[in-house]
């Protein structure tokens, strides 16, 4: 039972954000999207409503709103917990919510590679399956994406809008070892 996608854009110290979410009768909203900035607001406006049709821009609701402050406090570089805030994955496949969850208790300022998901997962052979599932993560930053390397503690990919130079500015953020510094 949800409601039709709502979204919002704010600002952040790496640019304008946006997040989507539908209402619903168990915790009032559950975010359905997150979107890292774009070349600019319009850009990442029409990203949102290319990717939820038909969605309303609006101001969020009071959930809404704490899972905005929370983002931003984390891309101003504080400690921020993303973990309790209400996700709709209803588009993932089980697999998909499986990855998400181990993701999300990556600490910020830590990562783990795609392997060591699949081994959390019990599925040792699948960092391969984990990185595909990454690469449709729909909510980066919640699902910290960003924090999940290759092999070795190389960068591999990243699906979000611009590539590997905003996973090490998100890692630079956080203060991850060996990225820590490079953005400072």
């Amino acid at each position: 039972m949800t409601g039709p996608t709502r979204y919002a854009l704010f600002d952040t110290p790496i640019g304008v954000c946006g997040i989507a979410w539908r209402a619903t009768g168990v915790v009032g909203a559950a975010v359905v999207s997150t979107h890292l900035p774009e070349a600019d607001a319009a850009a990442t406006r029409a990203r949102i409503e290319r990717r939820h049709r038909g969605a309303v821009e609006t101001v969020p609701p009071r959930g809404v709103q704490s899972a905005i402050d929370a983002l931003v406090a984390l891309l101003s570089g504080a400690r921020a917990d993303l973990s309790a805030i209400p996700l709709d994955l209803s588009g993932a496949t089980p697999f998909e919510r499986r990855v998400y969850d181990v993701a999300r208790t990556i600490a910020p300022g830590t990562t783990l590679t795609y392997g060591e998901i699949a081994e959390r997962l019990g599925e040792r052979n699948a960092a391969r399956d984990v990185g595909r599932a990454m690469g449709r993560n729909p909510c980066p930053l919640i699902v910290p994406c960003h924090r999940v390397l290759a092999v070795g503690g190389a960068l591999g990919g990243f699906s979000a809008h611009g590539g590997v130079v905003t996973k090490t500015k998100l890692l630079a953020i956080e203060g991850a070892p060996g990225h820590g510094d490079l953005f400072a």
